[in-house]
């Protein structure tokens, strides 16, 4: 099975309303169609020419908090990939701004940003670095301390992260 990439995934949350105008003022994704009730919304990521590349589906203000790594199995989280690390910063102030980032790290192949959306469900934005430079990081799991200044001085602000895998997960 030639896997290319993600195409799409599915939230349970409190109210897909909320969520669907949270991703859309922190990464700017699009709605494509929504339920009239809020029980459901589905939105496009900016760049990306699938039909829909996330979708939320309510199940009321009274569902519980995600046990999934704590308490019960589940995903972690799922990352979206910016094209350039002057992108990555830009995000990083609206997630700054909207008062949802909660970490960063450099994984030495990606630069991550980490952050909660309204129901406290963890999403990942990343720079995937070229893999001209990856060198014998591909095989490492490296979590260090993100200093966005000092790769944007390293790569370039507007240097392309790794496109094709990029463009696969998109």
């Amino acid at each position: 099975m030639p896997v290319t990439g993600i195409n799409h995934v599915v939230l349970y949350v409190r109210d897909a309303r909320q969520h669907a105008r949270f991703y859309n003022e922190v990464l700017g994704f699009v709605e494509v169609i929504s339920h009239p009730d809020g029980a459901f919304a589905f939105m496009r990521a900016p760049a990306s020419s699938n039909h829909h590349d996330l979708a939320f589906f309510s199940v009321g203000a009274e569902a519980g908090p995600s046990g999934a790594g704590r308490t019960t199995v589940g995903m972690y989280h799922v990352a979206w990939a910016v094209p350039t690390l002057a992108e990555l910063a830009e995000v990083r102030e609206r997630l700054s701004a909207k008062g949802c980032l909660v970490g960063t790290s450099d994984h030495g192949v990606n630069k991550s940003l980490y952050a909660h959306d309204p129901d406290g469900l963890e999403f990942e934005v990343t720079w995937i670095t070229p893999a001209s430079f990856w060198g014998t990081l591909e095989h490492e799991a490296i979590v260090q301390p993100l200093d966005l200044d000092r790769e944007i001085a390293r790569y370039g602000a507007m240097t392309p992260g790794n496109t094709e895998l990029a463009a696969a997960s998109s």
